[in-house]
């Protein structure tokens, strides 16, 4: 279904500034006509899209505030409809003071991100950018940042409308061919139909690898040190992040409780957290301190199992701890502390498991940790071409390079060859807007916050 057909017509406030106290606050009000809301505020409508100095009045004409409005009419506006932006001292009670004479003039208090879904729905903004205006707010990096801009930008959406463009050139040809049955077999050779649409299928797998690669910038890995007691994984944390951020001493049991530190590898945040050492302790704080460590470890998409290279750990330990361990989960194995036993850093794999040893301590063979928890994460470099994906585009692509695969097996039949392209094109829709159901927009915008 179309998603933009519904318009609101009530006028909204917010506070556009982050709570706390600043030099400066903004209240931002949306609707369809704010002239007369503007001249009961500000004495008069301001020139529109020119900061003008303005005091703020109540209603018995005594000034709240004074600072610069700024008047933006419908449709050259964020929202597409009237915009009243009122920059004032950032003062919680000012800002407070604001937002309620903007109710008492017939606003009503904007819910999370219903500036940015009116956006949407007046069509200033696709349902890609309108999701990349969260995630530039939200970046955790720099790189997530430069992504989300490039698709508040419209980079993302332009791909998307590419593929969607060359789906529907080939369903025409197709659909018209349907009337000529006798055709049918000339028609896939002399189009190229299967050359087209092998073209389609790299395209799409294109944007998925990069999109996916993307959505390591939004969330990144939830890295977890595990092992026994004293074997090192507080001093790799500290050579990971770069600071003293956990104590290390030789009193095995030293760390007590989950601490979470995040590292930036390559522009993708790693959420590495350094638990408690697992062994068996009448201790009850350890004890609580191990029992938080198989919580964190469930929640794991990468787990670092730490050893002691001078002599392992036990055998009974490591198989009780090893058997407990999630098997789906990627696990590395580092030997740490080579120093003491004169061995080189280095990167072993047998069987499929890697082993690196490394001297957190002296903070040898470091590069390999990093390097290894980059190919864990699929990492390749892609310059400033990544898409900041969300797992809702992820699902869509995967199911438009699924309906490609089907219709490619179909080209004997082109009804059924059509219905595939039909299929992968509304998949892509959803991606940009439209085609979404109301409910899939109402759990995307209120996830933002409130005044965007």
């Amino acid at each position: 279904m179309d998603s933009r057909a519904a318009r609101p017509a009530d006028t909204i406030a917010a506070i556009a500034t982050a709570p706390g106290r600043g030099g400066i606050g903004v209240v931002r009000v949306s609707g369809a006509s704010l002239s007369e809301l503007a001249t009961a505020l500000c004495g008069s409508v301001p020139v529109p899209r020119k900061a003008v100095f303005a005091r703020f009045l109540d209603a018995d004409g005594v000034t709240l505030d004074e600072g610069i409005a700024l008047y933006f009419p419908a449709p050259a506006s964020f929202t597409g409809e009237d915009v009243l932006e009122l920059q004032g001292h950032g003062g919680p009670v000012v800002m407070q003071m604001l937002l309620e004479r903007c109710l008492e003039l017939g606003a009503r208090l904007a819910e999370p991100g219903e500036f940015t879904r009116r956006a949407f729905l007046n069509g200033k903004l696709d349902l890609a950018q309108a999701e990349s205006v969260a995630d530039l707010i939200e970046a955790s990096t720099a790189a997530a940042a430069r992504s989300a801009l490039r698709s508040l930008s419209g980079r993302f959406s332009e791909e998307i409308h590419r593929i969607v463009d060359a789906l529907i050139d080939l369903r025409m040809l197709v659909e018209a061919t349907l009337d000529f049955p006798e055709e049918e077999i000339e028609f896939l050779e002399q189009a190229r139909a299967l050359p087209r649409l092998d073209t389609i299928r790299q395209q799409l797998q294109d944007v998925l690898d990069r999109a996916r690669q993307g959505a390591l910038l939004r969330s990144g890995l939830n890295v977890v040190l595990v092992g026994e007691p004293n074997v090192g994984k507080s001093s790799l944390l500290n050579q990971l992040t770069g600071e003293d951020r956990a104590i290390v001493t030789e009193v095995a049991g030293t760390t007590r409780d989950a601490l979470r530190e995040t590292v930036q590898i390559e522009g993708i945040p790693l959420h590495i957290i350094d638990t408690a050492g697992l062994r068996e302790t009448e201790d009850a704080v350890e004890r609580i301190g191990i029992e938080r460590t198989w919580r964190e470890i469930e929640r794991a998409d990468v787990i670092l199992r730490l050893v002691d290279a001078r002599v392992g750990a036990s055998a009974s330990a490591t198989e009780a701890i090893d058997a407990r361990l999630p098997q789906a989960v990627e696990r590395i194995i580092i030997a740490n502390k080579i120093d003491l036993v004169g061995l080189e850093a280095g990167r072993v794999e047998e069987n499929g498991v890697v082993r690196l040893q490394v001297s957190a301590k002296k903070g040898a063979g470091m590069e390999l940790v990093r390097a290894e928890l980059l190919r864990v994460a699929g990492w390749q470099a892609h310059g400033e071409d990544l898409i900041l994906a969300r797992e809702r585009h992820l699902q869509a692509l995967r199911a438009a390079l699924a309906h490609i695969g089907t219709a490619a097996g179909q080209s004997a039949a082109l009804e059924l060859f059509a219905e595939e392209l039909r299929l992968a094109q509304d998949v892509l829709g959803e991606i940009t807007g439209e085609f979404s159901a109301d409910d899939l927009l109402g759990v995307i915008f209120s996830r933002f916050c409130i005044g965007k």
